[in-house]
C-alpha cells in the first residue's frame, strides 16, 4: 500500500498527546474538550474503558455534551475505525469544526494486533486531509514501547505536550504505511482449498465454516466467518485475477482465515471508507473490517495476502 503524493493537510489537526500520568492526560484533554464545547464544536471521545472513565470523573457534568465511546470495542479491529468511529462522528457534523480523541494505541494491544494500529495512525492523514476536523490521539508515554512512540511522530505532524505543543520533525505517514505491511505466515497445520472460478465462492464458504466448526467458532461467529469467506472470494475473483488460495486455522484464541491472490491492492483506504447510498459495489473489504476482531493486509506488486482474524470464545 502506498500513500505517496499527501495530500496537504489543510484545516485538519492531528496531534500525538503524549501523556504520563492520569493528571496529565486530564490537564491535555479536558480543556480541550471544554474549549471545544464552549465554541460549539461536536465533541466525540473514544479510548480505552480506564481512560474512558477518567474521562467522564473529570468532565463532570460536562460529560453529558461528549460522545464517549469505549475504543477496546469499536476499534477492537483498527480498520473499522476510520469508517465507523472517526468519519462517523465527523460526516454527522458536516458544516462545524469537529474535535475527536481516538486512542487507539494502548499497552494491552498485541504485538500482532500493532502493525495495524500504526497503519491505522497514518492513514488517518488521508482520509480527513483538508476536512475542518481534529483528531487528538493520546500515547501513555509511560507504558507504551519506545518504538510506539517513534512511531507516533511519524505518524502525527504535530505533537501536545503538558510543557506546550510544537511540530514534529519526524512526520512520515507514508514510511510507517510501508514498514508495517508485513508478511504473516500461514501455518504449516492451515487446511487449504484453491479457488478457481466463481462457482467456487459456495464451496469455499462451505469449506470454512465446516473447518471453523472444529476449531470452536460457532453461532454469529460462524456466520460472519461465512460473510467474510464470500467477500474475500469474490472480491479476489473480481480484482486479482481469477484465482485464489483460501487457508484456514487457529493462532492462540483467533481463528485466521487467509486469502491469497496474484492482486496487488493500490489503494491504501480500501474498505477504510465509508459506504455511500448511491454505490453499487466496493462494500466488500468495509464489511469484512466490520466483523473481523483484526485485519492484517500484506500486499507487494506481485501478489496480495489478506488474514482475518476472529477470536474463538471458549
Amino acid at each position: 500500500m502506498t500513500i505517496t503524493d499527501l495530500p496537504p493537510l489543510g484545516d485538519f489537526v492531528h496531534p500525538a498527546v503524549f501523556y504520563a500520568s492520569d493528571e496529565e492526560y486530564l490537564e491535555l484533554l479536558v480543556p480541550f474538550i471544554v474549549e471545544g464545547l464552549e465554541q460549539d464544536h461536536p465533541v466525540a471521545a473514544s479510548v480505552p474503558a480506564r481512560q474512558l472513565r477518567l474521562l467522564r470523573d473529570g468532565l463532570g457534568s460536562a460529560a453529558g455534551d461528549v460522545l464517549l465511546l469505549d475504543m477496546e470495542v469499536e476499534g477492537r479491529n483498527p480498520g473499522r475505525i476510520i469508517p465507523a468511529v472517526l468519519r462517523r462522528f465527523a460526516d454527522s457534523h458536516r458544516g462545524k469544526h469537529v474535535r475527536i480523541i481516538g486512542e487507539p494505541i494502548w499497552a494491552g494491544r498485541t504485538e500482532l494486533e500493532y502493525p495495524a494500529c500504526a497503519q491505522h495512525e497514518a492513514l488517518i492523514n488521508i482520509a480527513f486531509a483538508g476536512r475542518n476536523v481534529t483528531i487528538a490521539c493520546p500515547y501513555d508515554t509511560a507504558s507504551l514501547d519506545e518504538h510506539v512512540v517513534t512511531d507516533a511522530l511519524a505518524t502525527h505532524p504535530l505533537v501536545w505536550k503538558t510543557s506546550g505543543r510544537h511540530g514534529s520533525d519526524h512526520y512520515a505517514p507514508d514510511a510507517v504505511v510501508h514498514r508495517y505491511n508485513q508478511p504473516f505466515d500461514v501455518s504449516p497445520d492451515a487446511v487449504t482449498l484453491q479457488i478457481t472460478t466463481s462457482a467456487g465462492v459456495r464451496d469455499a464458504r462451505r469449506f470454512a465454516t465446516e473447518h471453523a466448526g472444529h476449531l470452536g467458532l460457532s453461532g454469529t461467529r460462524a456466520a460472519d466467518l461465512a460473510l467474510i469467506t464470500t467477500e474475500l472470494v469474490a472480491n479476489s475473483l473480481r480484482h486479482a485475477g481469477g484465482a485464489c488460495l483460501l487457508s484456514v486455522w487457529q493462532d492462540g484464541t483467533y481463528l485466521v482465515c487467509t486469502v491469497q491472490d496474484d492482486g496487488h491492492l493500490t489503494d491504501p483506504l480500501a474498505g477504510r471508507r465509508p459506504a455511500t447510498l448511491e454505490q453499487e459495489g466496493g462494500r466488500g473489504l468495509l464489511l469484512i473490517n466490520q466483523l473481523a476482531d483484526l485485519v492484517r493486509v500484506h500486499t507487494v506488486p506481485y501478489g496480495t495476502t489478506t488474514h482475518v482474524f476472529l477470536r474463538i470464545v471458549s
